[in-house]
């Protein structure tokens, strides 16, 4: 196979790598009824005039399955952390009881996980819609390709959409991962 088409199937597939790296990210973001650190993972604190991420301002930790406490490094920072959590609206009631901050974590409803699901399903949606542009792309640039024989360039296409299927599978398995850990009670 010749370089352009090496990189042609290179960079397709290191942008569907990146659709499935991007949907992790956002299935992280997607709470499934346990306390996790990561729920907090997305808010922003506004620190000596610059936004900063809660976890490099304060200790983020799950005491047990419905608790999340917040340790700020600094007493002067709890005002302005239950506000950006609140701002977050993310869902969570924060307490301040002048020490840390202490979020109970209500259990989900069957409508609220049945909308989390949904969710998740939309995610993965996108995230196939990415891997399908990155095919598409992929093809035009191999059509577009000189001195290649079409021989060649049919062997790349099915490469590509080989590997379009396996993200697309991919895709499918952390789907259906994330949709049983929500609807688990």
């Amino acid at each position: 196979m010749n370089e352009e088409l090496q990189f042609i199937l290179d960079t397709a597939k290191e942008a569907m790598v990146n659709a499935v790296k991007h949907l992790e990210k956002q299935f992280v973001n997607i709470r499934a009824g346990k306390a996790t650190p990561s729920m907090l993972g997305s808010i922003m604190v506004e620190y000596y005039g610059s936004q900063t991420p809660l976890t490099q301002v304060a200790n983020v930790n799950t005491p047990d399955g419905r608790t999340i406490t917040v340790q700020p490094w600094e007493k002067s920072m709890l005002q302005e952390i239950e506000r950006a959590i609140m701002v977050a609206n993310i869902g969570f009631n924060p307490m301040n009881n002048g020490e840390s901050i202490i979020i109970n974590v209500p259990p989900l409803t069957e409508e609220r996980r049945l909308n989390l699901s949904k969710q998740a399903k939309a995610e993965a949606e996108e995230a196939k819609v990415g891997i399908r542009n990155s095919r598409k792309d992929a093809n035009n640039d191999i059509k577009k390709t000189e001195n290649v024989s079409e021989d060649l360039q049919k062997n790349v296409e099915m490469d590509i959409q080989e590997i379009t299927d396996s993200y697309v599978k991919k895709v499918d398995d952390l789907f259906h991962i994330k949709e049983k850990e929500i609807m688990t009670i």
